[in-house]
């Protein structure tokens, strides 16, 4: 398979009328200077969406990899996330202060609140703090990542505003499905953080192996390219240059009826993350 170019990345359009490209690369569990050295491959492999978060402790890093990429501003999408304990209204404005000071690349393309975290009950307050940051213009579009239905009919009853995206854990072993067609009826755009199983085995398993045999590729283009087949946004990450390369080779082949079939039946709803429902309830 030949390196594809940037414009064989497609772009999804969001609520709010932007759009983002729906490849890009995470950096979850790499330190900062990791994250540098990470970020700046993948920029140069042909990424233009970069997630990061608070929690990560890479914002920094992050940052510096734009900055030197030589790359226009508006060619990069920037997410980052606002972690548990700097929830509640003023918290959130204080800590996306701060997280823009360790980024230093201007406005921020998507803010998340990165849990609900239900126990504490901020999570509304904090929604209206992106949705503020909104309007100032400090960002350009609000999100969640980890809620689930309950959790975004409250903030959308609340505040009449939809997330343009919500970031989940989601692979071939925890499809989502219920969740998935909750976005499709709101409008709201699945990201999947962990899209290929973290260290689940799940690139191991003989429906992937016997796909990517078939196709000629390997087990991670198959689960990103069904990923990019249902729409998701998906956001694989790695620190080595020639998987970060692989991860993005994943436009040139094309899966059968029969490969999404197989795949369909590895759900089994597990989770290799915490349950939204019981994490900080």
């Amino acid at each position: 398979m030949t390196t594809p170019s940037l414009s064989s990345v497609p772009r999804v359009d969001l609520l709010d009328g932007t759009s983002i490209p729906q490849l890009g690369f995470g950096v979850f569990k790499v330190d900062d200077d990791g994250a540098e050295r990470a970020v700046s491959a993948a920029l140069e492999t042909g990424y233009r969406l970069i997630d990061t978060a608070k929690l990560y402790g890479n914002e920094a890093g992050v940052g510096r990899a734009i900055r030197a990429s030589g790359l226009p501003r508006e060619d990069v999408y920037v997410t980052t996330k606002v972690w548990n304990d700097d929830q509640g209204y003023d918290a959130t404005l204080r800590a996306f202060d701060a997280s823009t000071s360790r980024l230093d690349v201007g406005t921020v393309d998507l803010y998340l609140i990165h849990w609900p975290f239900p126990g504490q009950d901020l999570y509304l307050d904090t929604w209206r703090a992106l949705l503020l940051l909104k309007e100032q213009g400090a960002i350009r579009s609000v999100g969640v990542s980890n809620f689930v239905p309950a959790h975004l009919e409250r903030i959308i009853g609340e505040t009449g505003v939809v997330p343009v995206v919500n970031q989940v854990e989601l692979h071939p072993r925890l499809q989502q499905p219920e969740l998935r067609e909750f976005h499709r009826s709101t409008g709201i755009v699945t990201e999947a953080w962990s899209p290929l199983g973290r260290d689940s085995g799940l690139l191991d398993d003989p429906v992937v192996q016997s796909i990517a045999e078939a196709r000629g590729v390997t087990p991670a283009q198959v689960v990103l390219r069904w990923h990019l087949d249902l729409g998701n946004v998906v956001i694989p990450k790695s620190v080595t240059p020639a998987r970060i390369a692989e991860n993005f080779d994943v436009f040139g082949f094309g899966l059968q009826d029969e490969d999404h079939q197989a795949l369909a039946g590895m759900d089994r709803g597990e989770r290799i993350g915490p349950d939204p429902e019981e994490f900080g309830a």
